[in-house]
């Protein structure tokens, strides 16, 4: 066990930060091709949902209530996906998905279908500021 929380360098690597919530750094998955959040909890050494303490876990809750609202106003999906995997990443954290029966894996998962799109610098911009404004006014 460590005792400093510290994000896993693939999720740094392949997203930018929103902000913090109470328990949960936000950050902005950089695929284009679906509006994409992660919340991952500052707590050292958490690879399960389970791992979470009551409180946290309840916290966790409704922090991926906030993100789903958040989603949704950034993108109108017509789904929202919540999911915990940890496959690739171990580090406990949680996918908000906006899904659209147009997108390119509906009605399957995101993972694993084409390759991921960065967003245009300008539009990455414009969709942090707006996200970081949404959970604010949250």
């Amino acid at each position: 066990m460590t005792d400093a929380f510290a994000l896993d360098p693939r999720l740094s690597a392949d997203t930018h930060p929103v902000g913090d919530l109470a328990l949960c750094s936000v950050l902005l998955m950089d695929d284009a091709r679906f509006p994409w959040l992660i919340l991952v909890p500052r707590r050292p050494d958490l690879r399960e949902l389970t791992d979470l303490t009551p409180k946290d876990a309840s916290l966790a809750f409704d922090e991926i209530r906030i993100a789903v609202g958040v989603v949704q106003a950034l993108a109108r999906p017509d789904k929202v996906n919540v999911a915990s995997l940890g496959n690739v990443v171990s580090q406990l954290h949680i996918h908000v998905v906006a899904r659209f029966q147009s997108d390119p894996a509906w009605p399957g998962p995101v993972w694993g279908v084409g390759e991921r799109k960065p967003y245009p610098p300008h539009a990455r911009a414009a969709l942090l500021e707006r996200a970081a404004a949404l959970f604010v006014a949250a």
